[in-house]
């Protein structure tokens, strides 16, 4: 490990910022081409065509389940490249898929192996850098992820005007062997041979054993999938929302970057409020006024006809707000009682979560078809168990200060 007063170098940033950017470049840009690959491939359901961004991320949560391991038994790099290679096999499945089964088994295979350069970058960084200027680099990080959805749809949609949906997945491979061939050249292997472990199925039983130990933890891995199912409805829906129910189709990757842009404020905001008021306070506020604004849009619109845009863009960007003081917060409420099993606990716990949301989402999804009203109960309702969850399972008075578990 380098020592805490070595600079990191923008290079280091970037080619780290690159390797998590891809996943959301992959689910993103595709969102604009969901309808135009559905009469390409035969399947006119606006409902099933959602399944083409949900399930990726049953590749990213199986597939963070073992990569990480892996890579502190074989290095780091090594995993890299074997999900690169699994990403360009499920690019190539999804570009010669005559349908939509065979096409949502190349995403899922696509989640799979981006399920690697996303987890180990966060091991490379906490492998080389350490205090102050380890969190420095995660910020720096983190603020490059969230501009990526922001500009994603609209690039998918330049890309797709010129060289049609099948041009989107040609620009994945392009830029994945880009960043591979970066990465083989620049980055040399992290993980010292002294504290490679033995990869072992026993690691997986211990470590959930250990998890299902601490209350808090599993709450707040259960909260967790609540709400990333809820916010998947949307993520699967916005292009069938926008295109199709208000006949948005050009202005579509703009509402979509102004409501991620939301999202990407409060997450930034919630790096400065968290010190003062403490994650859990800020998670439980949160998730109040998210279950509240779902609830206020059920009774107002309750058997009415969709709102104007600008009505639905105003509900949105204020849940999509909360969510920023509510994902980081919940994950590290999670990890902060299992710190002596964090590689193998924030994978465990990672899946767990992923796994939870997609049947949810599939389920609420189900009900989108000539209406946004179901997207909202969705919300409210995983709102409102989470709050369930989330009270019952606390193990400290809310509002009592912050204190580190011994």
């Amino acid at each position: 490990m380098q020592n805490e007063q070595v600079k990191p170098n923008f290079e280091f940033v970037a080619l780290m910022a690159s390797l998590m950017s891809i996943v959301a470049l992959t689910i993103d840009a595709l969102i604009p081409a969901i309808a135009d690959i559905g009469i390409s491939i035969n399947s006119l359901d606006a409902t099933r065509n959602q399944l083409l961004i949900i399930m990726i991320f049953l590749g990213l949560g199986v597939g963070q389940l073992f990569f990480g391991p892996l890579s502190d038994s074989l290095g780091r790099k090594p995993i890299v490249y074997i999900g690169f290679v699994v990403f360009a096999v499920a690019s190539v499945i999804c570009l010669l898929a005559p349908n939509l089964e065979i096409m949502i088994i190349g995403r899922i295979l696509q989640g799979i192996g981006l399920s690697a350069p996303r987890t180990i970058s966060i091991s490379i960084i906490r492998d080389t850098y350490k205090g102050d200027y380890m969190a420095k680099i995660m910020s720096f990080v983190t603020a490059f992820f969230i501009l990526i959805p922001v500009i994603a749809p609209a690039f998918g949609k330049a890309i797709m005007s010129v060289m049609g949906w099948e041009g989107i997945f040609y620009v994945q491979l392009f830029f994945g062997l880009v960043v591979c061939i970066w990465f083989w050249k620049r980055q040399e292997e992290t993980l010292k041979p002294s504290f490679k472990v033995p990869f072992s199925i026993s690691v997986f039983i211990k470590g959930t054993r250990e998890i299902f130990k601490y209350r808090e933890t599993v709450s707040c891995t259960l909260i967790s999938g609540l709400i990333t199912g809820a916010f998947l409805v949307y993520l699967s829906s916005a292009q069938h929302v926008f295109e199709e129910l208000y006949d948005l189709r050009d202005s579509f990757a703009y509402i979509f970057a102004g409501l991620a842009i939301s999202i990407g404020f409060s997450t930034l905001m919630n790096g400065t409020l968290v010190i003062r008021f403490g994650m859990r306070n800020l998670s439980f506020v949160a998730l109040m006024a998210f279950t509240l604004i779902a609830f206020v849009y059920m009774l107002l619109f309750w058997n009415q006809p969709n709102p104007s845009i600008w009505i639905l863009i105003g509900f949105l960007s204020l849940l999509f707000l909360c969510l920023g003081f509510v994902w980081g917060n919940l994950r590290s409420i999670a990890m902060e009682p299992i710190g002596h099993i964090a590689g193998i606990g924030a994978a465990i716990t990672g899946f767990i979560s992923t796994i939870l949301s997609i049947p949810i989402s599939i389920y609420i999804g189900g009900f989108i078809q000539d209406s946004v009203w179901a997207l909202f109960a969705g919300l409210g309702v995983c709102g409102l168990l989470s709050l369930v969850l989330f009270v019952a399972f606390k193990t400290r008075p809310l509002f009592a200060k912050n204190r580190v578990y011994q």
